[in-house]
């Protein structure tokens, strides 16, 4: 009997958020294909890939800055993929790509790229990459990531858009709801508000707690920020907003969790999910997240939440808009039956579009499909 193919990842891993969480669901629910992984960090995602039972190599601390940090990941990558004779390597973003293509070229192996983030094809990265290898082929993550890629890649033909698989949360026993509310100060009448995001400005951390400060003679909602600093300046961005929060006299009432192993169980025990990015968001699997719990998303109405959240189960509202957040934050606090009714169409939402079962088959499709045919490299974009 033929072995399945591998698929090999090329990766950082030293932060966690969307991507990672898109590895790990492909790590547990890998279908037809096997799933490698090569990262330069040990963190949260390597410690989980290998509870997932995948397998992970550890290249090494790389950075273009120290050549021969460069250097050593590339020789372990190499014995690496001598070894694990995969059918293919995937990147994940530019610096994956300009640090690890040419080696799977010389592999004579066909390097993919999945599309995470919309390209400006002018970073010098994305312009390292596409001297050095450009890929043969790329998954877009949705249909605002495919529009972008040309612009980092002129000439690729744009073909399918492949939405990253999230798994569906555990079920919870509702006689625990309110412990874990009670745990972050919501009582059984207060309305939750989360945001589940990494500490980056442009996630709209700021203009939800402007927008909440407009509703601070709304009694009974508090607001959870979940997520801590992974990155350099992230800590001070944190206390930024906590002193926000403080002078729109909210500081009671806004609580920031930090980075969190229970995310799921947090949404869970909220009422309503607003993210309202001053950027576009590529995907936005904390989205899909929310919708899973059953929750009704405030969204921007940009960039994948475009694709995500329809009228049946959130509200999108005009970037930078803070009347319009204000309006839609202050209708589903304060309608009890309008959140109920858009967070019942949440899960069957998120199943459709990225539920493991539905989008690994679509990502196996385009793989088979893409590396079995004759089509020159450089001509494809998935």
């Amino acid at each position: 009997m033929s072995q399945p193919p591998v698929l090999f990842h090329a990766h950082s891993g030293n932060v966690f958020g969307g991507v990672e969480s898109a590895l790990l669901a492909l790590a547990c629910h890998p279908g037809r294909w096997r799933h490698a992984f090569a990262l330069c960090y040990e963190g949260r995602l390597s410690r989980e890939l290998r509870q997932a039972k995948a397998p992970v190599e550890i290249l090494g601390r790389a950075r273009f800055s120290r050549p021969w940090t460069m250097a050593h990941a590339r020789r372990r990558l190499a014995s690496t993929l001598a070894a694990a004779r995969p059918a293919a390597v995937m990147c994940h973003s530019p610096w994956s790509l300009a640090a690890f293509a040419p080696e799977a070229r010389r592999h004579d192996l066909p390097v993919l790229l999945w599309a995470h983030a919309a390209f400006s094809g002018r970073h010098w990265l994305e312009r390292l990459a596409r001297r050095l290898a450009p890929p043969d082929l790329a998954i877009c993550n949705s249909q605002y990531t495919k529009a972008a890629v040309p612009r980092a890649y002129p000439g690729i033909e744009m073909a399918a858009v492949v939405y990253p698989p999230v798994v569906p949360p555990p079920r919870f026993d509702p006689a625990r709801r309110a412990a874990k509310r009670e745990a972050h100060g919501a009582g059984p009448e207060t309305v939750v508000v989360t945001l589940a995001a990494r500490m980056d400005p442009w996630k709209g951390h700021a203009a939800l707690i402007e927008a909440l400060g407009a509703l601070s003679g709304i009694p009974d909602w508090v607001a959870w920020i979940v997520g801590g600093a992974q990155r350099r300046g992230e800590e001070a961005y944190r206390v930024r907003l906590e002193r926000a929060a403080h002078d729109r006299r909210i500081g009671h009432r806004v609580h920031f969790l930090g980075q969190r192993d229970d995310v799921a169980a947090l949404l869970w025990a909220s009422d309503l999910y607003c993210q309202p990015n001053s950027e576009p968001e590529p995907f936005g699997i904390s989205f899909v997240e929310a919708l899973y719990a059953g929750l009704p998303v405030i969204a921007t109405d940009a960039g994948g939440p475009r694709e995500i959240v329809t009228p049946d189960c959130g509200v999108l509202v005009p970037p930078r808009d803070h009347a319009a957040l204000v309006k839609a934050l202050r209708l589903l606090i304060s309608d009890a039956d309008l959140r109920r009714r858009l967070g019942a169409a949440g899960p069957a939402r998120a199943a459709h579009l990225c539920a493991p079962e539905h989008a690994v088959p679509r990502l196996e499709a385009e793989l088979d499909s893409a590396l079995s045919s004759s089509l020159p490299r450089g001509n494809v974009t998935w």
